[in-house]
């Protein structure tokens, strides 16, 4: 391995040569307290930045070998120490002046939630750090003195401020470990106290604005019903109360802004653990709660969704459900069955976003249009079925169809941000406006084994603009709501539970090695996504990468995203 004398004597022997001179920089290089490694040299100033990471042994970083102990502990410590590293980094990004990205120094951003990253990982000997930075250059030609001044001046001082514990905030860094432990015991409880979601006393649910997920300001915190309360004594923190949402069918009601809305997505986010003074620490959902809603000209391939939709005029096979351009209702029932596929145990629903003639018929239009003329059975007649014989719970923010009262197991009422108990006086209210007998079709549990197959070609093209081939699948992220894999745009506005755009780039990758490796038309879907998963547990986000190296820019996603992504991929 080379050192880093060698690095400054390889920088002066390249100064104002052409851009591409950068690319005999790639390798290692031994600085004092880590190794410093140049992964990817970017084409020239105006591309893409390059690729760096940097391994501290973990002997010298210095931090409690409990903070490593087990995957949780060390998620935990990775998004700290990318926060810190961040931090530094902003203060020297383009300090080093040239053309183009030169001087930009980058690393990912993180948001409220943690989320395991490729920015940092911590292996059995190492911290490993991986970043952008952009080489200067003057117009085209290599500007080394600038670059020099990035490698030996301003990345060791980030290093030493961001991935030393003496130099860290210790308080802090133990805050954030023993409050992700925390939230680990109580989705345990969660599970033993037969609860779908936990929301602590105090929580401060509003945000800041559409565009911010930062905690509002001198917003009115949470404060559990006493008849919904309950109290868990945590590792760490001690005591702590708050509302318990029981399993089975709970209906979130009251005017409209309210809090309905607030309360449901802090609880559609709840799947993630969240970062100290987010407000919504000991806000904890089941995680593997999935948010529903329609979804208008949607793909939907060869999915059972004869549960809710039967019998059509067309005479076609809903056990067996294909269409490029799918409704509302059929939109949100593929969806339901596509989630019961992915092992979803709480469903989050808001009527708003919900097609309506998918959610309720109402009595007189029962008696307008008979049963035999309606394709449609309602989700309204389906989520006791959903509880009772498949084991999943419904959170559902309702506000105009009263019916959902007669299924409701729990009523919260949010009045004022302030959440209501009424389920005694919905429950006598019920008995006195009876529902009209539905006479739903016998529940049964949707075929899930769809093999996996790639589509052949709508058309011959010429093998040297076939961006399709497995070989040359490219992929290309479009934020949070989407990528295209070849010439395909997967379409994930919707999956609302994606919180990063390092998420859809995983996304995006794991597609695409499915489409490369594992997709033969044997492999079933659950099969495929088992395999993935059990590859990300086992090797990390970069097993996927067919590169020789693994880059900053991605982020873990649950099964329950992977499953609703390829759900979406229109080729297979």
């Amino acid at each position: 391995m080379r050192h880093s004398a060698d690095l400054k004597d390889l920088l002066h022997s390249i100064h104002r040569k052409s851009y591409p001179t950068y690319k005999s920089l790639r390798g290692e290089y031994q600085f004092r307290d880590y190794i410093l490694s140049i992964d990817h040299v970017q084409g020239d100033p105006f591309a893409s930045p390059s690729h760096i990471s940097i391994r501290i042994p973990r002997k010298t970083a210095g931090f409690p070998e409990t903070y490593c102990k087990n995957s949780l502990t060390r998620i935990t410590l990775s998004d700290f120490l990318t926060r810190q590293f961040e931090q530094q980094v902003s203060r020297f990004t383009f300090r080093a002046k040239g053309s183009g990205k030169s001087g930009l120094l980058s690393v990912s951003h993180c948001g409220q939630e943690v989320l395991e990253r490729t920015a940092c990982q911590i292996t059995d000997k190492d911290i490993v750090s991986r970043f952008f930075i952009g080489f200067p250059a003057n117009g085209r030609t290599i500007n080394a003195t600038e670059l020099e001044k990035i490698l030996f001046e301003f990345l060791p001082v980030c290093v030493q401020k961001a991935f030393l514990y003496k130099n860290l905030n210790a308080k802090k860094l133990e805050e954030a470990i023993f409050l992700a432990e925390d939230q680990a015991y109580i989705r345990e409880q969660l599970k033993r106290n037969s609860l779908a979601a936990f929301v602590a006393d105090g929580s401060i649910l509003p945000r800041e604005s559409g565009i911010s997920s930062r905690p509002m300001q001198d917003s009115i915190p949470f404060r559990s019903p006493d008849t919904l309360r309950v109290t868990m004594t945590l590792p760490h923190k001690g005591k702590i109360t708050g509302m318990g949402v029981p399993e089975g069918i709970t209906l979130i009601v009251g005017g409209g802004y309210h809090g309905k809305s607030t309360l449901l997505n802090a609880l559609e986010l709840g799947v993630y653990n969240h970062v100290p003074g987010d407000g919504r620490e000991y806000v904890i959902t089941n995680d593997t709660a999935l948010k529903l809603r329609s979804e208008d000209g949607r793909f939907i391939k060869d999915t059972d969704i004869s549960l809710f939709i039967n019998d059509l005029p067309n005479k076609k096979d809903t056990s067996c459900f294909s269409t490029e351009d799918a409704s509302g209702s059929t939109s949100q029932a593929a969806g339901i069955i596509e989630g019961m596929e992915a092992g979803s145990q709480v469903f989050l629903l808001d009527e708003d976003t919900s097609a309506t003639n998918f959610m309720v018929r109402d009595s007189f239009m029962q008696k307008v249009i008979a049963r035999e003329k309606e394709p449609i059975t309602p989700f309204l007649e389906r989520a006791g079925d959903l509880y009772h014989k498949a084991g999943i719970s419904t959170i559902l923010v309702a506000g105009s169809s009263g019916a959902f009262f007669h299924i409701a197991d729990t009523v919260i009422q949010m009045d004022s941000y302030h959440p209501l108990d009424i389920t005694p006086m919905v429950k006598t209210l019920c008995s006195q406006y009876p529902l009209p007998e539905a006479s739903a079709p016998e529940f049964h549990f949707p075929q899930s084994l769809r093999i996996m197959t790639k589509a052949a070609s709508a058309a011959p093209r010429s093998p040297r603009r076939d961006s399709d081939r497995p070989d040359r699948l490219k992929t290309k992220t479009h934020g949070k709501d989407g990528f295209s894999i070849g010439r395909q745009d997967v379409d994930l506005r919707y999956i609302e539970q994606i919180v990063d755009t390092e998420q859809t780039a995983s996304l995006s990758l794991l597609l695409k090695y499915a489409v490369e490796h594992l997709i033969d038309g044997k492999r079933t879907l659950p099969e495929i996504v088992k395999y993935l998963i059990k590859e990300l547990d086992q090797k990390g986000l970069g097993f996927f990468s067919n590169k020789s190296y693994i880059s900053c820019g991605y982020a873990s996603p649950r099964a329950q995203e992977i499953y609703s992504c390829f759900n979406r991929y229109r080729r297979l």
